[in-house]
């Protein structure tokens, strides 16, 4: 079973009194442990693939599977809950709490969402930071830390869950070329030693050159490259 399933998916959105397709009949699988890229131009549907398959949104037709569930049917409750349970996510923004401590959030979706016991949760945090090269800085906040150290925070945030899929857009978009280069390291090392799937949004060189499968959408369509 495909730990991904998209079945002829298109989403409109309504712009005023103009509906705008952003997507158009998406037929694809992705694999478990797979390293997959969605790359084409701005407005080619890349985020708006990713926000289904993360159940962020929902799509107009067609269905979306995700480890054989499927999540366009789920409420705003359901799909919190099982966003929490199964996903991770990367933002190009990182989007730190900027009043939590590097620790506090890693922490965070521990006790929002998993409500692990506090021996485990230190164990688990504690680790993922190791993993990333940040425990000497797990007491400092994001306004304290460099544009690297913050994504390599959100990293280690969206793997404390254990997720089978990590869902990240335009992850190295902030970063230098050499940060960059050690993010995606990082996260091929989590793929092969922990078997998570990621899934990347980018325009990102790096990060295309380092997916196992490459999809490319332009107007919202799925095209051969």
């Amino acid at each position: 079973m495909s730990l991904v399933e998209i079945k002829q998916v298109t989403k409109d959105y309504q712009i005023g009194e103009v509906s705008v397709r952003a997507l158009k009949d998406i037929e694809l699988d992705i694999e478990k442990q797979s390293f997959v890229s969605f790359v084409g131009p701005s407005g080619s549907g890349k985020t708006t693939l990713l926000n289904l398959i993360g159940c962020l949104d929902k799509p107009s037709s067609g269905e979306v599977f995700v480890n054989g569930t499927p999540v366009n049917s789920f409420s705003n409750k359901e799909a919190a809950q099982f966003r929490g349970q199964h996903l991770g996510f990367i933002f190009q923004n990182f989007n730190l709490l900027p009043v939590l401590t590097t620790y506090e959030n890693v922490e965070y979706p521990l006790i929002m969402v998993q409500n692990i016991p506090v021996g485990k949760r230190k164990e688990r945090i504690m680790h993922y930071l190791e993993a990333v090269g940040m425990t000497d800085q797990k007491d400092k906040y994001p306004s304290q830390l460099s544009g690297g150290q913050k994504q390599r925070v959100a990293v280690a945030r969206a793997l404390v869950t254990d997720p089978k899929l990590v869902l990240a857009d335009e992850p190295t978009a902030n970063l230098d070329h050499a940060t960059a280069f050690k993010v995606i390291k990082l996260m091929k090392q989590m793929q092969e030693n922990l078997k998570t799937t990621f899934i990347f949004s980018t325009h990102d060189p790096k990060v295309v050159k380092e997916a196992e499968i490459i999809y490319t959408l332009e107007d919202g369509k799925l095209v051969d490259k």
